[in-house]
């Protein structure tokens, strides 16, 4: 009973743990100004990397960089045809974050919510 314990409980962990690497990627390739205006313009849909290099003053090997990380955060894909490069969001990564950062939200609205009501309820105090 104990070592199925253990396993169950290795197995969050390392999901925990997964779940943490990925977000921290992702927020790391958010970093950046110039991917997050890839990542802007790829919301709006998919984009070849000359549409994408087009706006941001660097050299097309820079642009390749910034894809790169943004590809090993999980947060973009792309696929070659031919010699056409084109990018689109991975929404799942993105999801993920975006849930990350609604837990943190929620629990600061309940807390300032209880602040308030503590001060409403000793304001006559």
């Amino acid at each position: 009973m104990q070592r199925l314990a253990n396993r169950h409980l290795s197995f969050y962990l390392s999901v925990m743990f997964r779940q943490d690497a990925i977000l921290d990627l992702a927020f790391q390739a958010l970093a950046d100004p110039s991917r997050r205006a890839m990542v802007d313009r790829l919301v709006q849909g998919p984009a070849t990397v000359s549409e994408l290099a087009k706006p941001l003053a660097m050299s097309l090997p820079g642009v390749m960089q910034h894809l790169a990380v943004l590809e090993a955060s999980g947060l973009v894909v792309s696929e070659k045809v031919g010699r056409t490069r084109t990018c689109k969001i991975d929404p799942k990564v993105l999801s993920q974050a975006e849930h990350w950062i609604a837990e943190r939200r929620a629990l600061w609205e309940r807390r300032l919510d209880r602040l308030g009501q503590f001060l409403d309820e000793t304001k006559d105090d």
